[in-house]
């Protein structure tokens, strides 16, 4: 299959494909703590290799953008290694990418996140950024689309960090980022504060990772699979396609609707 990169492509290659190309998609992850079995990188790692899948499902209208490796991590910063990104800097660098790619001819544009701590910062980028440049912009989890999945697989209470979903994605794409010998459960503190600051509860607030888990994890690595993960990111990945794919055919339609008005009035 084919995937139009920009980090593997040169700059004739990339005007031939800008011919056809109507989306960029930004993979966009970040480097922290992942607890003794994951490598910090993780979530850049996987980001980019569901990208480039994306890509050649949706080639030749999408080419892959650098990913941007650091994300928004301040509740993992206790943790040896995490590097976090202020809000602002990460809204920086999204419009600086986009004002570039914009000069190159692309107006649309998919932020495909593997951080759940990036998620709020862009949505308040998604609206800055689209009413200040005039794009489109759409943005996205991973596979937060295979929630189903989850919801057959998964039975820890709560998962959702070098767990048994983001331990199986990755056996699946990128099993490098894997310490086999060390894989083990999410060792969660008898700290109650943080369980009542977790999403779905009356209340939310900041709260550190050491207060929740001692091993940086949470859920159950052990109960990871390459066939689990395959299952996860193909479902994401086929429902994302499909999704993309009709958003297109609604802005093609709408930009021959107004050259068709335009044409009209003349």
């Amino acid at each position: 299959m084919q995937a139009y990169h920009l980090q593997q492509m040169t700059w004739p290659e990339v005007k031939k494909a800008l011919c056809t190309v109507k989306l960029a998609i930004i993979p966009i992850g970040a480097h922290e703590q992942h607890g003794p079995h994951m490598t910090e990188s993780c979530d850049a790692v996987l980001a980019e290799r569901m990208a480039v899948k994306l890509a050649e499902r949706l080639h030749p209208l999408a080419l892959v953008t650098p990913t941007i490796s650091m994300g928004v991590s301040p509740h993992h910063l206790n943790f040896p290694g995490t590097i976090s990104l202020q809000p602002e800097t990460l809204i920086h660098v999204l419009r600086d990418m986009l004002v570039s790619l914009k000069h190159h001819g692309i107006t649309t544009f998919l932020w495909l996140n593997s951080h759940g701590g990036n998620q709020s910062t862009l949505s308040i980028a998604c609206q800055k950024l689209t009413l200040e440049l005039g794009v489109t912009i759409y943005y996205a989890k991973t596979t937060a689309s295979a929630s189903d999945v989850f919801k057959e697989h998964i039975t820890s209470k709560p998962y959702g960090h070098s767990c048994e979903r983001e331990l199986s994605e990755a056996y699946y794409l990128a099993p490098e980022l894997i310490r086999e010998e060390e894989v083990q459960r999410g060792q969660l503190t008898e700290n109650p504060r943080w369980r009542h600051l977790r999403p779905g509860q009356p209340l939310q607030g900041f709260y550190r990772y050491e207060e929740m888990t001692a091993n940086g994890c949470i859920g159950d690595g052990t109960q990871a699979s390459y066939e689990l993960g395959e299952k996860i990111v193909e479902t994401a990945l086929t429902r994302l396609a499909e999704e993309i794919q009709y958003l297109l055919s609604l802005e093609e339609s709408d930009q021959s609707e107004k050259q068709y008005s335009k044409k009209r009035n003349y």
